[in-house]
């Protein structure tokens, strides 16, 4: 959890992303509209909604938005990819103790999802990943990625994290001129993180 704070925008209307997608399409200008985004702050009441300061709420936005851009720039290259893997946090899952049958295996390192919990994010998007050919590791911490990602030839790879812990990824994929996607986390902490289905169905 590098962020010095936790959030939590699952109260936030989806509207809000829709907005964010819209700014953060001018790619070069969005690091620039500071103006925008304590408008959008004030209009979709981020700081009541979350309980953050502006200032993390701005650190927050400005990363959201980031995230947006780079994926924009980077989805006609991860569209073509063939080999892919999804990344998905541990801390999503329902349960962090001996209820998760998940296994984990040292090698990988990653957690083998059981799918022993219908209403768990990450049984569901292990499943929606598999159907769609994706090797999806559950990660335990951000440094085992660099260990993965080298493990096959993957061209593709989507991230469900928070925008601090896709800009420290970031510079890897560029070395390993992988096309990546990802996914913000509406939800962080040290367990029961959430990110949106939806919006993973349509970015795999």
């Amino acid at each position: 959890m590098p962020y010095k704070f936790t959030f939590d925008l699952s109260n936030v209307p989806r509207f809000f992303f829709t907005e964010l997608a819209t700014v953060s399409y001018q790619k070069g200008m969005h690091t620039a509209v500071l103006k925008t985004s304590m408008d959008i702050i004030k209009k979709f009441k981020i700081e009541e909604a979350t309980g953050l300061n502006i200032n993390d709420a701005v650190i927050l936005l400005h990363d959201l938005m980031d995230m947006q851009a780079e994926n924009m720039i980077e989805r006609k290259k991860f569209l073509e990819s063939k080999k892919r893997a999804l990344l998905l946090p541990h801390c999503s899952r329902k349960y962090l103790d001996n209820r998760c049958k998940a296994v984990f295996d040292i090698n990988i390192p990653s957690y083998i999802c059981s799918h022993c919990s219908e209403d768990c994010l990450v049984s569901q998007a292990d499943k929606i990943a598999k159907e769609k050919n994706y090797d999806v590791f559950v990660l335990p911490g951000g440094s085992c990625i660099s260990k993965i990602l080298n493990s096959a030839s993957y061209e593709g790879v989507v991230g469900v994290a928070c925008g601090e812990e896709v800009k420290m990824l970031r510079p890897l994929l560029n070395n390993m001129k992988m096309a990546g996607q990802a996914i913000p986390l509406i939800k962080n902490g040290c367990a029961n993180t959430v990110f949106n289905i939806e919006t993973l169905v349509k970015v795999l």
